[in-house]
């Protein structure tokens, strides 16, 4: 169990990232959207009466940071624990203190436990029975999805605040403050970096502040005080090209366009070069994830359905487990997707669909076709004439199923290649005549 964060004075031994770490919401970048002005917590915490919350985000946006907010501008008493080494020993021992001090001090007890999806489904549920009655105010810090490792019922009685990833125009002030910060940060060595560099840093990070700053602090003690922070010093200290990639930019459309042309082209080797420079560059696992998706569907399609089984499940898989280990997962459906058949007639065949059905007079459904479940519908001839499939010889029997405005139209135009080719042949034998082909 760790100090109050508001008793916490920063040392100069201890990393850049800890010294300067903010205790006011005036130095808490690139969050608007959870405490900007305005916002519930911002007010909840100005007027010290906030509920129990679950932060949720990925590392280095700031879930222990605004923890430590908190504990510096309220008035309870303020306890962490970190799930990795606490036991429900400890947890019990907690909530004891925290009646006592309720009904000794009439003073409030918030517990900030961070990486609570460590917490097994038994640990979690001495939690409730405290949270419940107000015993303890508690605050989960969590990169993983709540929704699925957070019991339910601790889950309900949680306000759950979302951290998003820092622009790299949030990680350029952070960074501005630290060169600037005599007191916690490298103010008095009085060192140079253009914003340009700053941001190559942040679009490097990914929306990972403590990394920029341990970047940035390490890059420091390569070169005298007043000295240039360089791309050339960053990247020496990161030990690789710091990839200028902005996801708001030319160069991010330009390369998931080549991603997907690779594997719409069948080019395996071009397909898992572009996957391999957006994981480089920082791009979000689940934006890749969703390409490979939709690749699979419009480009594989039914020449090889079990592709968007495969994309599905690695986007899932992906999601899961993080990098570096996703790396290998969508490797693993980029070649997949690159490597299948090719055929794109389910897209062409809902694209016609549609441009009928924003286009053309739609006409009525046929009468043998409509509801019938309710009393009164066969007396409007509704499903009089409707033929059961399952009625005939091979499940079928001919019969318009079209509006009679769009009986002769044809969407769906099939490709003789792969699984689509066996699934065409199954259908022509079981209808008894000809399909529409490419």
């Amino acid at each position: 169990m760790d100090s109050l964060f508001a008793e916490y004075e920063p040392k100069r031994f201890e990393p850049l990232a800890v010294r300067l770490r903010p205790t006011s919401l005036d130095h808490f970048y690139g969050q608007e959207k959870a405490v900007g002005k305005g916002s519930f917590l911002r007010a909840m915490i100005e007027k010290d009466t906030i509920p129990s919350l679950l932060f949720y985000g990925p590392s280095g946006t700031g879930k222990t940071t605004l923890a430590g907010i908190i504990a510096a501008m309220t008035h309870s008493q303020f306890v962490v624990l970190n799930a990795t080494n606490a036991g429900i020993g400890e947890l019990r021992t907690i909530i004891d203190t925290a009646r006592k001090t309720i009904q000794n001090l009439q003073q409030r007890t918030i517990l900030f436990l961070d990486e609570i999806h460590r917490f097994n489904k038994s640990q979690q549920d001495v939690l409730l029975p405290c949270v419940e009655d107000g015993t303890i105010i508690l605050i989960g810090a969590t990169t993983e999805n709540p929704f699925f490792e957070v019991n339910r019922p601790l889950l309900s009685r949680l306000r759950l605040i979302t951290l998003e990833t820092l622009t790299p125009e949030a990680i350029v002030k952070v960074l501005q403050r630290a060169l600037t910060d005599e007191e916690k940060g490298l103010g008095k060595q009085q060192y140079k970096a253009t914003p340009e560099v700053l941001r190559e840093v942040g679009m490097f990070v990914n929306g990972d502040a403590r990394m920029a700053l341990n970047i940035l602090e390490q890059a420091s003690a390569m070169i005298e005080p007043g000295g240039e922070l360089t791309l050339t010093v960053l990247e020496g200290v990161v030990g690789r090209r710091i990839y200028s990639y902005d996801k708001k930019g030319d160069n991010h459309y330009d390369t998931i366009s080549a991603f997907i042309k690779s594997m719409r082209g069948s080019d395996p080797q071009a397909a898992v070069y572009y996957l391999a420079r957006m994981i480089e560059a920082g791009e979000d696992p689940n934006f890749i994830a969703r390409r490979i998706v939709i690749c699979a569907a419009e480009d594989v399609g039914l020449a090889d359905p079990q592709a968007l089984v495969v994309a599905n499940a690695a986007a899932q898989a992906a999601h899961l487990v993080g990098f570096p280990e996703a790396q290998i997962i969508l490797s693993e459906a980029v070649l997949y997707v690159a490597l299948a058949p090719k055929s794109n007639s389910a897209y062409m065949a809902i694209a016609a669909a549609t441009s009928d059905v924003r286009h053309y007079e739609h006409g009525e459904v046929p009468a043998h076709l409509r509801d019938t479940h309710y009393s009164g519908a066969s007396k409007l001839g509704h499903g009089v004439t409707y033929k059961y499939a399952h009625d005939y010889p091979n499940g079928y029997v001919k019969q318009q199923y079209l509006p009679t405005a769009l009986k002769d139209r044809v969407y769906y135009k099939g490709i003789d290649r792969g699984c689509e080719k066996e699934l065409l042949a199954h259908w022509s034998e079981r209808t008894g005549g000809k399909t529409s082909k490419k």
